[in-house]
């Protein structure tokens, strides 16, 4: 309790209301925790983690999603600071705090004499977003991955996460798990891949999903055949499979530093809605 007339404290399904209102207003920057809610109902035994509700004379005004990751949503100043103390108190949990770049950065002040250092800080990353078809021509090779190509689709998975992450997600279990979510992406026909001569050249693969919007990620070109725009035309045949058969808005973020990628972005339709940023430990 800070004062009198505000308050923080897990939320449960009595408040799966009042949390989706709050979702959806901004529901292309909010699909990480928005799709947490949808899938789970917030049954604590689905949700795999915690919400934090931050509540202004009574009225719920802000989220935390404190799971494998740290997400706050539509947090204020205030709200910020009141879900990092409670971070510190629960003690780290997460391998990363990321979400709306003021409020990430406002916790992790706060966060910082308690858990830093950061392994890494991204401070700035666009947030783009497309709910239209795309601007350019779809490439007709990009299809989705099927269950019997896992094995094709792993090493290039593995790949795009230890360049983007800096860290394999192999960890100690030598990638049981990884496998195992990625192969669950397959099977709900989220995962996309342009495939030559046995190898893919391109992927990219649809994460969150909320009955809104979904997120694009892992996106991912062979080295060697950067340059030739894959990233274009393979992005233009994610899109359109998503907006006839997954969500009616694609959305995504990337690194301000990666120009490459967010001109690709551009020239499929994306423009920016927000920027994120990530503190990785």
């Amino acid at each position: 309790m800070i004062g009198t007339s505000t308050a923080v404290r897990p939320l449960s399904q009595a408040d799966l209301d009042d949390t989706v209102a709050l979702l959806g207003r901004d529901p292309c920057l909010d699909v990480f925790v928005g799709a947490r809610v949808h899938a789970s109902g917030l049954a604590p035994s689905r949700l795999a983690g915690e919400l934090w509700g931050y509540y202004e004379e009574s009225r719920l005004r802000s989220l935390c999603y404190s799971g494998a990751n740290l997400v706050p949503v539509a947090a204020s100043g205030r709200a910020a600071r009141t879900f990092a103390d409670l971070a510190v108190r629960r003690g780290r949990r997460c391998s990363s705090i990321v979400g709306p770049a003021d409020a990430v950065l406002s916790m992790w002040d706060l966060l910082r004499p308690e858990w830093g250092p950061a392994r890494e800080v991204r401070s700035c990353q666009p947030v783009m977003a497309l709910g239209a078809p795309p601007a350019v021509e779809a490439d007709p090779l990009v299809r989705r991955v099927r269950p019997d190509e896992i094995d094709l689709l792993l090493p290039a998975a593995i790949a795009m996460f230890t360049e983007e992450v800096g860290v394999s997600p192999t960890g100690t279990d030598g990638g049981a798990y990884y496998k195992a979510r990625l192969t669950e992406l397959v099977r709900a026909g989220r995962a996309f891949a342009r495939f030559e001569d046995g190898e893919i050249v391109f992927k990219a693969e649809i994460g969150a999903v909320t009955p809104h919007a979904c997120q694009v990620q892992g996106v991912w070109v062979r080295p060697e055949r950067r340059g030739e725009r894959l990233s274009v035309g393979g992005m233009a045949a994610v899109v359109k499979h998503a907006l006839r058969e997954i969500a009616p808005a694609v959305t995504l973020y990337v690194n301000d530093f990666n120009v490459a990628a967010r001109g690709a972005y551009r020239r499929v339709g994306f423009t920016e809605v927000g920027r994120f940023a990530t503190i990785m430990f």
